[in-house]
């Protein structure tokens, strides 16, 4: 048995009952990680990539597009980008598709490439299948996949959740606030072909939520919670 099994299995050990939304179809609660039992953690020959989701319309989101508003004065997508960029991904795929020429001024200089989903308006789903595709073609062992609209996620919640897949302990693993499951979500590569099977405007929830392998890593971070869909979560959140 390996380091990396043992870890996992000793995690399963000490399994505790999260949040029941995130308890999976496969009949096996999901591992709460507490990162303070990561140790020192490397990911030796693995890649982790990261893709952020950014195409859709917003269309819960009344007036401007809000991937565009600004959180202290930074537009929203750039700072879920840029937390991105500052964390330990090897490289970072924007997936644009609604009002992509702002999307792109927004984020600025960020050191991103962008993959444009021209079926953005058929579902979340859609810009899922492009991220994978990208991670590929890049021969990415694992990616994080970010939402646009999730400005208050940290570098360092990125991290916690890489650290955890490094560690062995899940092959997904989300970024968690006292027990719940958040963003952003890592998906091992054994589970990119799961992912291409989803569809309509969702995202890899219904692979989470089938797999018997999933992990929640506190993060203590509220931000990971905290996606804007609405104007009133605009107004409560910023």
């Amino acid at each position: 048995m390996t380091m990396h099994e043992t870890a996992r299995n000793e995690a399963v050990d000490r399994r505790e009952r999260a949040d029941p939304d995130v308890r999976t179809d496969g009949g096996t609660d999901p591992v709460y990680i507490d990162p303070g039992e990561i140790g020192d953690v490397d990911l030796g020959d693995r890649t982790v990539g990261g893709v952020v989701l950014a195409a859709g319309p917003g269309e819960r989101y009344d007036g401007s597009y809000k991937l565009l508003e600004t959180v202290d004065g930074t537009p929203m997508i750039r700072r879920a980008v840029a937390a991105m960029t500052e964390s330990r991904v090897a490289d970072v795929v924007v997936i644009v598709g609604h009002e992509a020429d702002a999307v792109r001024e927004a984020i600025g200089d960020l050191d991103v490439e962008y993959v444009e989903n021209r079926a953005y308006q058929e579902g979340q789903s859609t810009s899922l299948h492009l991220g994978v595709e990208v991670a590929r073609e890049r021969h990415w062992d694992a990616t994080v996949f970010g939402l646009g609209d999730m400005p208050f996620v940290t570098s360092s919640a990125i991290d916690a959740v890489i650290d955890a897949y490094a560690d062995g302990r899940s092959t997904i693993v989300a970024a968690g606030f006292e027990s719940k499951r958040g963003n952003p979500t890592l998906f091992d590569k054994s589970h990119y072909d799961a992912l291409m099977d989803v569809t309509g405007d969702t995202g890899g929830r219904p692979v989470i939520m089938a797999s018997a392998d999933v992990g929640i890593v506190e993060t203590g971070e509220p931000g990971v919670m905290r996606d804007i869909d609405t104007v009133e979560d605009y107004d409560e959140y910023v």
